[in-house]
């Protein structure tokens, strides 16, 4: 992801059920390109949900998980 401004970052993985997996980052962040990489071997292949919250803007996405 990319952050034009400084911003109090939150991403989220979610199960389908709407149960929240993990949490990947949850802190404050200067402007810039950041990437972000999930240890899932524990977890289910399937559909997973994240939300990135920056600031004021929140994105939610779906994603596969195969193994």
């Amino acid at each position: 992801y990319s952050l034009p401004t400084p911003s109090d970052v939150r991403l989220e993985v979610f199960n389908l059920m709407g149960q929240q997996i993990t949490t990947l980052v949850d802190s404050h962040q200067k402007a810039g390109n950041y990437s972000v990489n999930w240890d899932a071997s524990e977890k289910a292949s399937g559909l997973y949900f994240y939300r990135l919250t920056a600031g004021e803007n929140v994105f939610t996405k779906r994603m596969t998980l195969v193994k």
